[in-house]
């Protein structure tokens, strides 16, 4: 609040505002604008590099002052509101909206690309508007953004649409501040602006009056086509043929993988899943992420679409070329858009680049030409108690950053492996780069690589300092050691920690529950069941599940059976190969692990969670080989799924009161959960023919109260009631579920990530913020 001499000093002379945020290309200047014409004001605007800089005069200065904060444009995101009074009386009778203008720093923040709005919907299902059907309409208020950005200020100039020069109507349009495509830099028409075109896979054009009617043709002859759209291109194919969907999974090598599908509207997506009033304003939100649903029991989609799962990914249209797809009356009542892409490899961008890499699985390609700078999949949310919990951080959320409360120097975190980000750090701002995926293969590298480069060069960030995951072998660390930085090594698991904290602003101590795959240990070891005390700069690990014996390393993780014999030998030793479990596996190969077991080769020791649950689902016989990551877990979920009960959750808390026989305090006085003598039970009931589902749910239960109630016995020992959950595997709804309520029953605060994802997607953020204090330790012990 200002005082009254510095009031009466605004009020003579006028006053200087920056606004920073995501206040570039969601319409901020035109709101200023009327807003100064509503109070009177006088002055100007302008976007620049560091933000949008507002010169204002008049009588209701601070009536203005306060309306620009409290009532911005909906998709604004204001981070930093300053102002100060001019040393020197501002010279205007009018206001005014500026040129932009490059400043010395990139201090705004680049919009996300944003689905269609309601009017720009309107105009294009308008016969009598000069939009109608354009596959390419937007305004201010919704399309692309962070996907046409070259750098800051957000100008035409600085985008993509830069080759493409607006007709008289559409420049009138961009010049007038009363008119939503006021400055909507992406701004075009049929006249002037980007156009689509059908080719075959060898990359010719094939001349046909409406390109839309050929592709559903193709579509509903069960062919494949690959569309460019906002942040790269999609598979497409009738999500309603068993047939077409496995066309698409053999050609594009993903066998069992879920397939997520497209739908027309939200009436369409209620009759083929059951959808929750959160769902429901997540599917219709601005961002238009991918929402994962559980489907009905019975409905016209393919049944390949998502085996053994209990749930499946359903997005609505959120550009206009979607719009014009499910708007044709043969239109199937789903399809799948999956990302555009070979198994394990980015997504394309290029029309060039996509002949080449997807003429073996598209059958006809629907492209444009306006040029994609930035690559972005599809985000992926899902709803996990009174949340909705994100899974990929990508288009509608990327590049947003995470405000925290800490203050942290210009650094670079790079990440981990599977489903890997980057984060950028500046101040009290991390930025987390889009979904990336595995970093297992050299065009994977080069994406992230390129969107390192790209973002830096957005945001004009230098980095003093790099973070990395403690792993040597993993690619981001290689990148990492490779910028000659100071380098700050973080466990993996103290970042996914972390990386919750900052969400939550918790500065104090806390307990973490990390259960994720894998996660490199300070003792080279691998972790993955992991409870940590820990806060923002270190951590103590104080419980973990049971090791358990890996054998052939990461071959176990492709493989449940050979975890699920790794714990039938801890819990019987060499006669498990007597056993009438697992005997569908050929014996030699059975025998073989078991003397890499005995003898120790390559068969390190884990705590992993995930390895946990593939064991329970090979020993099941839910899964004995997975074709991708997490497969055997998701599958448990399901199988357990179809045991629930309502009170299931209210038999946490009685089976939390049997289960201190299987916590063990060692002499590193750290605690273990001894999961094998709990699955030895499991063996029994398996034995007597106790249904199957019913056992999946039983093991959840006990990891949820075994959990529990060590984090309990913990509380009272470190007087810590905050505690964290995080990785991997609370993905997994139940466990997630389970352990919010039982730790909340036990009097204990919990807390998971919802913006941040609590898979790899998010350690990057942990790593932004343990390493940027470290860096501001050091360099402060050293100073």
């Amino acid at each position: 609040m200002l005082n009254s001499r510095t009031r009466r000093k605004s009020l003579k002379n006028g006053v200087e505002i920056l606004v920073r945020g995501t206040v570039q290309g969601v319409g901020f200047r035109p709101f200023v604008f009327k807003l100064a014409s509503y109070f009177s004001i006088s002055g100007s605007v302008i976007n620049t590099s560091d933000g949008v800089l507002i010169q204002a005069i008049g009588s209701e200065i601070f009536s203005f002052i306060e309306a620009l904060r409290s009532e911005a444009p909906p998709l604004a995101r204001i981070t930093e509101f300053t102002y100060k009074p001019r040393d020197q009386v501002l010279q205007a009778d009018s206001f005014t909206i500026l040129s932009s203008m490059a400043t010395d720093s990139a201090r705004a923040n680049i919009p996300p690309d944003i689905s269609h709005c309601s009017d720009c919907f309107d105009e294009l299902n308008d016969p009598e508007n000069r939009r109608y059907r354009y596959p390419f309409i937007n305004c201010t208020n919704c399309g692309p953004r962070f996907t046409i950005v070259e750098t800051l200020p957000y100008d035409r100039p600085k985008t993509s649409m830069k080759c493409f020069t607006m007709c008289s109507t559409c420049e009138s349009e961009y010049l007038d501040p009363y008119d939503r495509r006021f400055h909507a830099q992406p701004n075009a028409c049929p006249v002037c602006g980007p156009q689509i075109s059908y080719h075959d896979n060898s990359g010719n054009q094939i001349a046909c009056q409406d390109v839309i009617d050929a592709a559903i043709s193709a579509i509903l002859d069960d062919r494949v086509l690959a569309i460019r759209g906002l942040g790269g291109f999609h598979l497409c194919v009738n999500g309603c043929s068993k047939q077409a969907v496995e066309i698409l999974r053999t050609r594009k090598n993903r066998p069992d993988k879920p397939l997520a599908i497209m739908v027309k509207d939200l009436d369409h997506a209620e009759g083929l899943c059951d959808i929750s009033a959160l769902e429901k304003k997540t599917l219709e939100s601005p961002e238009h992420p991918i929402v994962l649903l559980s489907p009905k029991l019975t409905s016209v989609l393919a049944e390949n679409l998502a085996p053994d799962m209990c749930h499946i990914g359903l997005m609505l249209p959120y550009t206009p070329l979607h719009h014009l797809f499910f708007n044709h009356p043969d239109c199937p009542e789903a399809l799948v858009m999956t990302s555009g892409n070979s198994s394990g490899e980015p997504i394309c961008t290029a029309n060039e680049d996509a002949r080449d890499r997807l003429a073996s699985i598209a059958d006809f390609f629907v492209l444009h030409n306006r040029d994609i700078v930035t690559r972005v999949d599809d985000s992926v949310v899902k709803q996990s108690g009174s949340q909705m919990r994100t899974f990929r951080r990508a288009r509608g959320y990327a590049p947003e950053p995470i405000q925290i409360a800490a203050t942290l120097p210009e650094l670079i975190a790079c990440g981990g492996g599977l489903k890997s980000t980057f984060s950028l750090a500046r101040d009290q701002s991390i930025f987390p780069s889009q979904h990336i995926g595995d970093l297992f293969n050299l065009s994977s590298y080069e994406f992230y690589q390129e969107s390192i480069v790209n973002l830096m060069r957005l945001y004009e960030i230098k980095p003093i300092a790099a973070a990395c995951d403690l792993h040597p072998d993993y690619l981001s660390s290689r990148f990492a050691e490779e910028l000659g930085l100071p380098l700050y090594k973080i466990q993996h698991h103290h970042a996914h920690a972390a990386a919750v904290m900052a969400e939550h602003g918790l500065n104090r101590p806390v307990l973490a529950i990390v259960m994720d795959g894998t996660g490199f240990g300070p003792d080279g070891t691998i972790w993955g069941g992991e409870i940590l005390q820990a806060d923002l700069t270190s951590f103590t690990r104080i419980g973990n599940l049971q090791p358990l014996e890996l054998p052939g390393g990461d071959a176990a993780a492709q493989e449940p059976w050979r975890m699920a014999l790794s714990i039938l030998h801890k819990i019987c030793g060499p006669s498990c190969l007597d056993s009438d479990f697992l005997n569908t596996i050929d014996v030699i190969k059975r025998t073989t692990i078991v003397q890499m077991i005995e003898n120790g080769l390559n068969a390190p020791l884990t705590s992993s969670c995930g390895r946990l649950f593939d064991a329970v689902a090979g020993l099941l016989g839910i899964n004995m080989v997975s074709s991708f990551e997490g497969q055997a877990a998701m599958q448990l979920e399901s199988c357990a799924r179809k045991a629930l009960t309502n009170d299931w959750k209210d038999l946490l808390i009685e089976e939390m009161a049997t289960v201190d026989h299987y916590l063990r305090q060692e002499n590193t006085q750290r605690w273990e959960i001894i999961s094998s003598e709990f699955v030895n039970t499991l063996l029994d009931d398996i034995s007597t023919g106790r249904n199957r589902s019913a056992i999946a749910l039983q093991f959840h239960s006990w990891l949820i109260s075994c959990l529990s109630r060590l984090v309990e016995k913990l509380s009272v020992i470190t007087g810590i009631s905050d505690v964290v959950l995080s990785g991997g595997c609370m993905q997994n709804g139940l466990l997630l579920e389970g352990l919010l309520f039982s730790l909340t029953e036990l009097g204990l605060r919990p807390y998971t990530g919802a913006r941040i994802p609590i898979n790899d997607g998010g350690i990057s953020v942990g790593q932004a913020i343990i390493g940027g204090l470290q860096h501001v330790s050091c360099s402060t012990n050293e100073g």
